[in-house]
């Protein structure tokens, strides 16, 4: 091999990156089509001849590669944060007005920029060179979606330039046009299959497909919006500037980023897109608004989930008119009725709708609904369906009003509305087909035991068969009898028996939540496994103790008391703990109090030994609470790297201050 084949291949390499660089960031293109698809054959044919140079940055990769066997999980350095919403001028006038207070200043100016319909996800780059890209998950912890993102070609492989920070977090919005999304269905259509339901749960779909090479086909692009994590490099001092530096890096940004002043800027930047929603050749939901300055963020800082200096504006919900047509009566894992309206098929905000919560049957009296009425509906966060009223005035005479049902509509059995619920609940906890469906549905879910392959078209065929009557049967599952059910190939049962082996370990928080305990949700989870570290002490434990845990009131502790005094309840755990389900048991003893109980903690910085997420983990667990922001009431700063602001105001106070030296040394002392 000689050094010209290595020098050419570079070359190309760096043309094509420049060319992709001038047709999707700078929408400038430089030269034809033609000329660019001549470099790219010259390049896939010197790779082909020696495959020893081929790199993954290659433009040549994004064609995608073999499937993968599933998604591994990726612990983001920096939380990927929610938003909270605005709904009106006044929203907007009020966040304003929170930000100015804060700030000490009258004037404050804002970059605004559409809210893009899609998937955030987050992009590594080490170098120049693209690293990983992860899902926004639940915001701490998301997937490795890195073959899926290579295959995007508005993601760049190799950034431009020289001036960008060794590591750079970029975050950015994965999205379908809705010109691309109309081909993609049409073809699905064409093909006998079930078409998207919208742009974002196809964009959604396409970045997590197994097989690389069937997103490479779904012609998804992105618009960067925000960076996270960046060492070794400078950054703007402004968020509006900091796009533009991101875009001469190569990224794609969205053409109507603004910098506007106040809430009058706001808000008049927010009716002007509004106006223009329906020609953009995108899908969005609203206008995010964020403080230009990056100092005067950091020194707004964080609230729980959320930050302090930015905001979404949310467009009104969409809405349509259709003919409720049937009621339906569905039932929940602990046996709450829902009724469900069906509906003449309706397209609001570009989607059709046929069906519409109607939440319980006091909703149904407080709206006044019969059978065959006309309705508003609206997709609530243009998402979810939403009955908001009758159009009585169009009431015909074969309307009729909607009987309260006696009994479930699953089992039979009698329905009874507690004295402090509004819902109806079906008594036959055990016999109930669709509750013990529900409960294993919940039980296998993402933020429970995590099986994966076990939707609820698999459970319900389970229970068909007579293999699954509730969570602990699953265990019991062998190979040979998923091979009798329909659609289950050797492949597929294989990789369902290894999935349920795998779910076998887990950790004392996600089991809890995945009883499916009424009023236990994954947070209250996490607190009641922080505080009685082994299960039998929880079991055991009296309502006294458990209002004592943080998220656990009257009410909550009731529920949790009666769950396990619940002698079916008991013989499901214990044969699921016979069948091989553990997770690690602590040896705090349960009257020993939490080394770090009472204290309360923040984190800032970068760490090297652990990231932020795992580390408030385990603080948590050393039964620390870990807040957002500095006050009075902090006990600890926890101190990394680049700490900015929280440490200011830390060392001001007087709040002790340990770095990751000494954290490092704590935390190997604690019991």
């Amino acid at each position: 091999m000689t050094s010209d084949v290595v020098s050419r291949i570079e070359a190309l390499k760096a043309a094509l990156h420049h060319h992709n660089y001038q047709y999707h960031a700078l929408d400038a293109p430089i030269i034809a089509d033609f000329e660019y698809d001549q470099l790219f054959q010259a390049l896939l044919a010197l790779e082909k001849a020696h495959p020893d140079l081929l790199t993954k940055d290659s433009p040549t990769q994004r064609v995608g590669s073999e499937p993968l066997a599933g998604f591994t999980q990726i612990q983001h350095a920096l939380p990927m944060l929610s938003l909270d919403n605005a709904f009106n001028a006044v929203d907007i006038a009020d966040f304003h007005e929170r930000v100015a207070e804060r700030l000490g200043q009258v004037h404050v100016r804002y970059c605004a920029e559409p809210k893009i319909d899609g998937v955030a996800i987050s992009l590594l780059y080490e170098g120049g060179r693209f690293i990983r890209a992860a899902t926004r998950g639940d915001g701490l912890t998301g997937e490795d979606v890195s073959m899926n993102a290579r295959t995007i070609e508005a993601i760049p492989l190799v950034l431009q330039g020289e001036d960008f920070p060794d590591r750079l977090e970029v975050r950015g919005e994965v999205y379908l046009a809705k010109a691309v999304f109309n081909d993609l269905n049409q073809a699905l259509i064409e093909q006998g299959e079930k078409p998207f339901a919208n742009p974002r749960n196809a964009a959604a779909g396409s970045m997590r497909q197994l097989d690389s090479r069937l997103t490479a086909k779904r012609r998804l692009t992105m618009f960067a919006y925000s960076v996270g994590l960046v060492e070794g490099g400078n950054l703007p001092s402004e968020h509006y500037e900091l796009m533009q530096q991101l875009r001469v890096w190569g990224f794609r940004i969205n053409p109507d980023i603004e910098q506007v002043n106040d809430a009058a800027g706001c808000q008049a930047y927010f009716e002007g897109l509004a106006q223009r929603r329906a020609h953009l050749a995108y899908e969005i939901d609203g206008v995010v608004f964020k403080v230009d300055s990056l100092a005067s963020q950091a020194a707004l800082g964080f609230l729980t989930r959320t930050p302090r200096w930015a905001i979404a504006g949310k467009f009104p919900a969409a809405q349509g008119r259709t003919r409720v047509v049937d009621v339906e009566f569905q039932v929940g894992r602990t046996g709450a009725i829902t009724p469900v309206a069906r509906l003449d098929p309706v397209q609001v905000g570009g989607v059709v709708i046929s069906n519409a919560t109607l939440h319980n049957f006091d909703e149904i009296k407080r709206l006044g609904l019969h059978l065959l009425d006309e309705v508003i509906i609206e997709r609530a966060g243009d998402v979810i369906p939403k009955v908001i009223r009758v159009a009585a005035s169009a009431r015909g005479l074969a309307s009729s009003p909607i009987a309260r049902p006696l009994r479930c509509p699953e089992c039979q059995s009698e329905l009874v509305q507690r004295e402090d619920e509004v819902i109806l609940r079906c008594t036959n906890d055990l016999g109930c087909p669709a509750q013990q469906k529900e409960r294993i549905r919940h039980f296998v879910s993402r933020l429970a035991m995590d099986i994966d392959g076990l939707g609820g078209k698999v459970v319900e065929q389970l229970m068909k068969a007579g293999l699954v009557h509730n969570a602990s049967d699953l265990y019991a599952l062998e190979y040979d009898q998923l091979l009798t059910l329909e659609r289950f190939a050797p492949t597929s049962a294989k990789k369902l028996i290894a999935a349920i082996q795998a779910s076998k370990t887990t950790n004392l928080s996600r089991f809890i939540y995945a009883l499916g305990i009424p009023e236990v949700g994954e947070a209250t989870a996490s607190s009641l496994a922080r505080a009685f570290p082994r299960l039998a002490s929880l079991m055991a434990v009296d309502d006294a103790a458990l209002i004592a845990v943080p998220d656990v009131g009257p009410v909550v502790a009731a529920q949790i008391s009666a769950y396990f005094n619940n002698a079916n309840n008991q013989r499901l755990i214990e044969r699921l703990r016979q069948l091989g389900v553990v997770w690690p048991e602590s040896d705090v003893l349960d009257d020993q109090p939490a080394p770090l109980a009472g204290e309360t903690w923040v984190i800032t910085g970068t760490f090297d030994a652990f990231t932020r997420s795992a580390l408030k983990t385990q603080l948590q667990n050393f039964g620390a609470k870990v807040a957002g922001s500095v006050s009075a009431k902090t006990t600890r700063l926890a101190a990394g790297r680049e700490a900015g602001s929280k440490l200011s105001k830390a060392e001001s106070l007087g709040i002790p201050v340990i770095d990751e030296a000494g954290l490092r040394s704590l935390l190997e002392q604690l019991p």
